[in-house]
């Protein structure tokens, strides 16, 4: 029977969705790891031993030596791509990575866009071109991973169009932009598959992006992704593959966090111990990472809609940075619930602990 796992942000990122998606690939050597939601904004963080790696366009399973595979709701950045992939062969990862044929391509050009654009910039942006991308496939100028294995003078021309979407008119700028994005298309060995190669698969661990707070329904606009956040993209991909032993995991660190703007509740100036490995402390675009105690209320709030998304077979709780509260975490705060619930000290150790 196959099997699937699908580890989902309670929060607005940043809970310890990598760690969690290793811990379930140390258990399951033969699975594939698939992301279904974000892109190359991930910073999921990984510690084997004394070898660290930050996981964007690669799943958390790559150090690990799990293979990777991107859906049609991710996004792709091929400049990233390719040097994570060259950084994960020093640490010898595993650099297999298959993509959905309708996976979206960041080009340069949506990059400028976020970085530049002044709504993108009071609204929050990680400034890796993710929210640029996704606006711009509203749009007849679509950039799609099988575009770029077509021939060079039709990939260069739709490049091109997309150039001339966001202003750029002068062609010998443009060709400066695209030289490094097309040798990086060069350098790669894309494997281009559909749903059919998920299938050589017995079991599948779902990696999900940023939290349920930030999802493009449900999240407060105009401060969100635009991504599902909850497990919808990855039920649906179930479905197709009629897989029905479905686990799940949410995951929240023991108080709250905000890389970027927008609300938060229960946000103060708590002091954070034992982080020196903490990724997402500061981004230019981002800024400071924000933190808080933990809304017990908002933590219900965000299980009950996934619920809505969802139907599993076993629910299970992943508690992380435990190490950061002198309280014991509040088990009986919870409106839900669980057939195991477990706990980490660090955002990226493998002290995994099943509490109940």
């Amino acid at each position: 029977m196959k099997t699937a796992q699908i580890v989902i942000g309670l929060g607005f990122g940043d809970e310890g969705k990598g760690i969690t998606t290793d811990f379930l690939a140390r258990q399951n050597p033969g699975a594939v790891v698939i992301r279904f939601s974000g892109g190359q904004q991930a910073a999921h963080t990984v510690m084997i031993d004394d070898k660290k790696h930050i996981h964007s366009s690669f799943a958390s399973g790559a150090l690990r030596g799990l293979p990777s595979y991107f859906t049609e709701h991710c996004t792709i950045y091929p400049i990233f791509l390719l040097n994570e992939r060259e950084e994960l062969k020093t640490k010898s990862g595993n650099i297999e990575l298959h993509i959905h044929p309708l996976a979206k391509v960041t080009t340069p050009f949506d990059i400028w866009q976020n970085r530049t654009n002044a709504k993108n910039l009071e609204h929050g942006t990680c400034g890796k071109g993710i929210g640029a991308t996704m606006k711009r496939h509203e749009s007849p100028y679509k950039l799609f991973a099988i575009d770029l294995i077509a021939p060079r003078t039709m990939l260069v021309e739709k490049l091109k169009g997309i150039a001339y979407y966001y202003g750029f008119m002068d062609d010998h700028q443009i060709e400066e932009e695209l030289r490094t994005f097309l040798q990086a298309i060069d350098l790669i060995d894309w494997k281009i598959d559909d749903y059919t190669y998920l299938k050589s698969f017995d079991h599948l661990i779902f990696e999900g992006s940023q939290g349920i707070l930030l999802d493009m329904d449900h999240g407060i606009f105009p401060n969100v992704t635009y991504a599902h956040t909850t497990s919808k993209n990855a039920y649906k991909i179930c479905r197709q593959l009629n897989i029905e032993a479905i686990e799940m995991f949410y995951i929240t660190r023991s108080y709250a966090t905000r890389h970027g703007n927008g609300w938060m509740s229960n946000e103060n100036a708590m002091v954070l111990k034992n982080n020196e490995e903490e990724t997402c402390t500061f981004n230019e675009y981002q800024k400071e990472l924000r933190v808080g105690e933990l809304d017990y209320k908002l933590l219900n709030y965000a299980l009950k809609l996934d619920a809505a998304y969802s139907c599993p077979t076993k629910k299970n709780l992943v508690v992380t940075c435990l190490d950061q509260i002198d309280d014991e975490f509040k088990m009986d705060k919870l409106e839900v619930k669980f057939d195991n619930i477990y706990g980490s000290y660090s955002p990226y150790s493998k002290d995994f602990k099943k509490l109940f």
